[in-house]
């Protein structure tokens, strides 16, 4: 059975920083392109960053560009997402999720399996 597990959320102060783990069991990552999406109260889904299974390529949505960067170990069946200079609007239910399309993108119809979140609170 796919599991994937988030860890690092918090609550910081508007220009902290949080890293997100997300720990997956049950399947090989190094198959699945994998992402981090969030959701604050009373919004969608929103794609915030993706990762091909090499790690080579990126997607960013353009409210994190330069500010938070995604990567993965696939040897640990682990994705992180760094983020840095954190802002109020980026307070939200942060999830990881596993594709396995070879399209890098934002889509969470394209995504297969899914964490059950933590939560990101930042204060201004």
């Amino acid at each position: 059975q796919v599991q994937l597990v988030e860890s690092g959320g918090g609550s910081v102060q508007a220009g902290g920083s949080l890293r997100l783990s997300c720990v997956g069991s049950g399947y090989s990552q190094d198959s699945y392109l994998m992402a981090w999406f969030r959701q604050a109260p009373g919004k969608g889904r929103e794609g915030v960053a993706a990762i091909n299974v090499a790690g080579t390529r990126t997607y960013y949505a353009d409210s994190v560009k330069g500010r938070f960067t995604i990567s993965r170990d696939n040897a640990k069946n682990t994705l992180f997402l760094q983020m840095n200079s954190l802002k109020p609007e980026d307070t939200a239910m942060y999830y990881c999720a596993a594709s396995s399309s070879w399209i890098l993108t934002p889509d969470p119809v394209r995504y297969q399996y899914w964490g059950q979140g933590t939560q990101v609170t930042v204060s201004s």
